[in-house]
Parts: structure tokens; C-alpha cells; sequence
């Protein structure tokens, strides 16, 4: 058993033994993928040549050619985004055949809507579409089932980086994990300690698969590490074996309880990714005009650094830096945010009065977009001195820290409904978190274009100083 030292995101290093030999699980997900993608483009190719020689003795009108590279495409990317590519349904036959099914259902309605709203549906040879359409699956599904069941007992081992973290419950390790020991490197559940939890986004991160082995009185705070880090993370659950025990599998196995799968799969965060930046790039050359402005009256207003930067806790709670043009005298400038901004606040300046009253300050934040450190849309971050009275945020409520499960956003659910500006009482928190919760559970793409154009309308807000 080799045992090597990794950093996890500002965290002492943390003694790791690989169970297995060692292995490159990025080149491995890599060639999975290729292979998967392969095989896919593949069986497409195959069933349309054959259904095409078949009725057509191999020739290609081109309106078919056009319908057939449509429909193709859609295919790919319509199983992209219904998970085809994901390692779950890389090491699962039903998985992979129920989403190609899903795909390709919706591939043949799109096609058949777009070819019919340009008016180019009467040409198609309706023959040799309704072959495709009926043949094609099988070949997709024959091409998948055979890649997976050549492949299938390598790929769970190698596709997965999983790692077991013991915490005083020593427990059997398969092959194919990696084993952290909690006591090699001092390290416990705080939920009430921010860098604890940034340290442990920072060592879970590479992972696929996270479990915990702890004793029963620790669970709910590893439980909520977990569920903070939006991970896929399981407790091990000794006391059920016998209950479970003969639905153990080889690779994990011990009975174990979900608690933790993230909110948003891949295909999901790709799409609000190139949500935020189709929207992003756009914006800040747009509004480039504006940030010479705001840049200019903030210097001649009063000395300092244009743009004002905070630490505050961003996705999976790792921190990172916020940017905002700076609405106070330096001076008076608070790093850590312990006290809020109220509505005669001597601390800000006469220009920064009005770039935070229209919202201005924020502009910024664009740039953290652009970085990836943020979202257009989502849970706002919250410097780590932020209170709801005289309590910091998350000993008001614990389930603070799961609105970390995503990146933060320049506005939110929350924002649109009207909850923001200063916290003196604990309701004001209380009323952010169930709505940031809310849009946890709730995410879609759809929803974060209505946030984004109600923004509009709440820019200027009595809250807003």
C-alpha cells in the first residue's frame, strides 16, 4: 500500500494510501469518455449508412444528408445533457440504455419540429427517416452494452476516484479507494469553523465518491460536511448489516447511507456555465464605458483603490475573493464584514452612496463571473464576519453552510424577493436561507433566466445602501 501526502485546499497535509496500484484516474475518465463517444458516433454512422443502402442502394440525396447530420448532432448533445457521459452511466448498462432512449426520443421530436417549422419536412424521404428513427436505437444500445460489458469491471475501479475517511471506525478498504486518517492529520467536524470546512472542500474535491467511517455521535456533522461540499458522500453504517448486508457490493463493502449527491450533475453546471459566460463576456464589454465612469468618480471622490475586495465563502464553502468598487473611505473599510451598512452610515462616501443605492457597487462581480468563482445567479456570499443581530450567520441556522452547494451568484432568489440589505434581526437570515434552500431544490436553467430579468425590476431598492 503506497501512502503519499496530499494539500486539500489550504489543509495540513493528510496522509492518503492509495488501495491498488497506483493510477491516473484523469486519463482513465478521459479514454472512457472517447471510448463512449466513439462507439456512439460510430453506431450512428453505422445505422444511417445501413438504412440508407437498404432503401436507397447507398446513395445520399442531400436534404437527407442535412436531416441525417441534424439529427446526429442533436443526439450527441441531448445525451450529453441526459447524462450519457456521466460516470454513472459509464459503469451501468440500464443507466446508459434508459438515457439513450430518453435522447434519442427527444432528438426525433426536435428534428421533425425544426425540419417542419422551415418547411423542409416534405422533401425528407419519410421512409428513411422512420427506419432510422426505429433501427437507429438498437444500435446505440448494442454499441453501449457491448463497450460496458467488455469494460465493465475495469471501469468501476478505474473511471471513480473514491476516498474512505476514517474517524475512528477503522473499516476494510477494497481495491480502487484511497484511505485518509482523520487522526493522522488532527482533523475533525467543525461545523461552527469556516476554515475547517474550506480545508475539507479542499480535500474532497478531486473525488468522486466520498465515505465517512466515524462513530454514531460524529455523523450529523460529517453528514452536513458532506451535503456542504455538494459531493457524492455516503456514512458507513455498520449497525445495518445485517439488514443490508447481502446488497453489499464488491467494491464498497459495507452498508452505507446516502447523504449527500450535490444539486446540479455535470451536463447541468456546463449548461449555466456557458449561461454565465454567453451573458458575462458580452456585459462587461458593453458595459465597459460605465467602469471607466464609476473608476473616475470614485478616484476623485476620495484616495483609495478603485475596486474593494473581500474574503467570503464561495462554492463548497472554499473561500475566495469578491470585487466591488469601493463605496467607503478606506479608512473605514471593514475586511471581515462584522458590521453591516446602514441607511446614514458614515463610512461610505458620496459616491459610493449612489453606486450602492442603484446596485453600481456590484459590477465587479462580473469579473469573479468570469473567473468561474461565481454564477450570474445564485446564493449571494457573505463575508465570514456577517451577523443577524449579534449572531454570526451560521449559528443561527447550520443548513447555512449547504447554500454553498453551488457558486454564489451576483443576485438570487432572494434578492428579487426583496431580502437584502442589512441583518438586525435573525428573521433577516432566516428569510435568505429558505429562499436560497428554495432555489437549491428548485434549480433550472429556465429559473435562473427569470431571476436574472426580475433583478431588473429590484436594482433600486429601499434595502440598497
Amino acid at each position: 500500500m503506497e501512502i503519499r501526502e496530499v494539500m486539500g485546499g489550504g489543509a495540513d497535509p493528510a496522509v492518503v494510501a492509495h488501495c491498488g496500484p497506483q493510477r491516473n484516474n484523469g486519463a482513465w475518465r478521459a479514454l472512457a469518455w472517447t471510448a463512449a463517444l466513439g462507439v456512439d458516433v460510430a453506431m450512428l454512422g453505422t445505422a444511417f449508412l445501413t438504412a440508407n443502402l437498404f432503401l436507397n442502394g447507398g446513395m445520399f440525396r442531400s436534404e437527407d444528408t442535412t436531416m441525417l447530420l441534424a439529427l446526429g448532432g442533436i443526439f450527441l448533445l441531448s445525451f450529453f445533457y441526459a447524462g450519457g457521459y456521466l460516470s454513472s452511466s459509464l459503469v451501468s448498462i440500464p443507466k446508459s440504455l434508459g438515457r439513450i432512449t430518453q435522447a434519442w426520443l427527444a432528438s426525433i421530436a426536435l428534428v421533425l419540429l425544426v425540419f417542419f417549422s422551415i418547411k423542409t419536412s416534405s422533401s425528407l424521404s419519410r421512409s428513411l427517416f422512420l427506419t432510422i428513427a426505429i433501427a437507429t436505437p438498437f444500435f446505440l444500445w448494442s454499441g453501449r452494452a457491448a463497450l460496458l460489458y467488455i469494460a465493465n469491471d475495469l471501469l468501476k475501479i478505474r473511471l471513480e476516484r473514491r476516498l474512505v475517511i476514517e474517524d475512528g471506525l477503522p473499516v476494510q478498504v477494497p481495491e480502487g479507494w484511497d484511505l485518509a486518517r482523520a487522526d493522522r492529520f488532527g482533523f475533525r467536524p467543525d461545523p461552527e469553523n469556516p476554515v475547517s470546512l474550506h480545508n475539507f472542500s479542499g480535500l474532497v474535491a478531486p473525488y468522486d465518491r466520498v465515505v465517512i467511517s466515524c462513530p454514531t455521535e460524529r455523523r450529523s456533522a460529517w453528514a452536513l460536511y458532506l451535503r456542504s461540499a455538494a459531493c457524492d458522500g455516503k456514512l458507513v453504517m455498520p449497525e445495518l448489516f445485517d439488514i443490508v448486508g447481502w446488497r453489499v457490493r464488491p467494491f464498497e463493502p459495507w452498508p452505507t447511507l446516502q447523504v449527500s449527491i450535490g444539486p446540479m450533475n455535470l451536463p447541468a453546471r456546463v449548461g449555466k456555465r456557458v449561461l454565465d459566460l454567453s451573458i458575462t463576456a458580452p456585459l462587461i464589454v458593453l458595459l465597459s464605458p460605465v467602469f471607466f465612469l464609476v473608476a473616475l468618480a470614485i478616484k476623485l471622490d476620495s484616495p483609495g483603490p478603485i475596486l474593494f475586495r473581500q474574503q467570503r465563502m464561495g462554492r463548497h464553502n472554499r473561500l475566495f475573493d469578491v470585487f466591488k468598487f469601493r463605496s467607503m473611505y478606506v479608512e473605514s473599510t471593514d475586511r471581515d464584514g462584522t458590521r453591516s451598512a446602514s441607511r446614514d452610515d458614515d463610512r461610505i462616501t458620496r459616491v459610493g452612496r449612489f453606486i450602492r443605492a442603484t446596485s453600481i457597487d456590484e459590477l465587479p462581480q462580473l469579473l469573479n463571473v468570469l473567473q468561474g468563482d461565481m454564477s450570474l445567479v445564485g446564493p449571494r456570499p457573505h463575508a465570514l464576519g456577517s451577523r443577524a443581530g449579534t449572531s454570526l450567520f451560521w449559528e443561527i441556522d447550520m443548513r447555512y453552510w449547504l447554500r454553498h452547494s453551488v457558486k454564489p451568484g451576483i443576485t438570487g432568489l432572494a434578492q428579487v424577493r426583496g431580502y437584502r440589505g442589512a441583518t438586525p434581526k435573525h428573521e433577516d437570515l432566516t428569510d435568505r436561507l429558505s429562499a436560497d434552500l428554495e432555489y437549491l431544490d428548485g434549480w433550472s436553467l429556465s429559473r435562473d433566466l427569470i431571476i436574472m430579468l426580475r433583478t431588473a425590476t429590484v436594482m433600486v431598492h429601499r434595502n440598497a445602501f
